[in-house]
């Protein structure tokens, strides 16, 4: 097997990882709730979904237009949960934002320097969630589970660019990946400082 088709396995394997983390953020704030989601971070997350559903189809790739196109919808229903419409201004916000790393430098430097961009807000974009797990104590609706995932998905995404010798996703995705990482480990930190307060009250409880 040649390296460009086993780039192409990459590429679908991390489409796949991609529904997969989606969805088990999902489920995870359909059992546990809201608590410590970040509306500005899911938000953004559909604005640019539909940047590389557009940016796949000018480069021939299916595996990139898929890779956002299914899990938008899925989006779509953690962004309805987090009642968008009490925070219309996070909304607008978002799309000031997005509009500026990703269609301006588009429009002004062709689609290499849109990608590069998104690389720029994607990691950013993260930024809020990462705040809101380092500022509150309560993170019980984030899944570290499906960051992680996702960061083991932008590894293969960055596999599957090499192979297809696009270099500006390549760097994007890297950076994104390793701010999702990022939220993957502060996740589980909570989560674990959550176990032992629960251990400790039931200790002092008894």
């Amino acid at each position: 097997m040649t390296f460009h088709a086993l780039s192409t396995v990459f590429g679908w394997s991390a489409v796949g990882l991609g529904i997969v983390s989606t969805l088990v953020q999902l489920r995870r704030m359909s059992v546990r709730g809201v608590d410590g989601v970040s509306l500005a971070t899911w938000v953004i997350f559909v604005y640019m979904g539909l940047f590389w559903i557009t940016y796949g189809v000018v480069a021939r790739s299916p595996e990139i237009v898929l890779g956002s196109l299914i899990v938008l919808p899925i989006q779509l229903v953690i962004v309805f949960r987090l009642a968008p419409w009490r925070q219309v201004r996070t909304v607008l916000l978002g799309l000031g934002f997005f509009a500026l790393f990703t269609i301006v430098p588009t429009i002004l430097g062709g689609w290499a320097d849109g990608v590069y961009g998104i690389g720029v807000a994607m990691s950013l974009t993260r930024m809020p969630q990462i705040i809101e797990l380092v500022r509150s104590e309560d993170a019980s609706g984030v899944s570290g589970y499906s960051w992680a995932v996702g960061a083991t998905g932008a590894a293969l995404w960055m596999a599957y660019y090499v192979g297809a010798h696009l270099w500006a996703p390549f760097v994007a995705t890297g950076l994104a990946g390793v701010a999702s990482l990022t939220i993957a480990l502060l996740a589980a930190w909570r989560h674990t400082e959550a176990r032992r307060r629960l251990e400790l009250e039931a200790a002092f409880a008894d």
